[in-house]
């Protein structure tokens, strides 16, 4: 059951999205509260698991992959087996950073990131369409990353 969130908690998640690495007090200072209730707002989001966890943000051309590839996938059938199967696999693809099971008319909207053109050419001929009940398959290039919020759309 969700819990209800204040103005002050999208403060706080607003906060550890664009800083995760802010102290305790700089967080209570940049939204307006002391320490202590700031400390334990933090705990209860986290223990309501609305704070999963916290994790980096990386510049992937520094890291050699300035190529971010969106896939959409349709499998030749919809049953459970296939798609769990699928999704088994694309997990253990390092190129993989993001996988998505969707409605409409792809059953997969994947985030892929690699070196270069080559690099994404051999992933789909050697990996992705040898995937059992895979059907169709289509790319799409981005030019340009215009906007990073993480997982809060705030």
């Amino acid at each position: 059951m969700p819990i209800h969130l204040d103005n002050i908690d999208f403060k706080i998640l607003a906060a550890l999205r664009d800083d995760a690495r802010m102290t305790n007090r700089e967080l209570a200072e940049k939204i307006g509260l002391s320490p202590s209730p700031c400390l334990r707002r933090v705990r209860l989001l986290e223990e309501a698991g609305v704070i999963r966890g916290y994790t980096i943000r990386v510049d992937q051309a520094a890291l050699g992959y300035p190529v971010s590839v969106f896939a959409t996938v349709r499998m030749d059938t919809q049953n459970g087996e296939v798609l769990e199967a699928f999704q088994t696999k694309i997990s253990r693809c390092p190129e993989v950073v993001e996988c998505y099971l969707m409605t409409g008319n792809s059953d997969f909207l994947l985030k892929i990131m690699v070196s270069d053109l080559p690099s994404y050419e051999r992933f789909l001929k050697q990996t992705l369409t040898r995937i059992p009940g895979v059907g169709r398959i289509e790319s799409a290039f981005a030019l340009e990353q215009i906007d990073h919020k993480g997982s809060v759309p705030f």
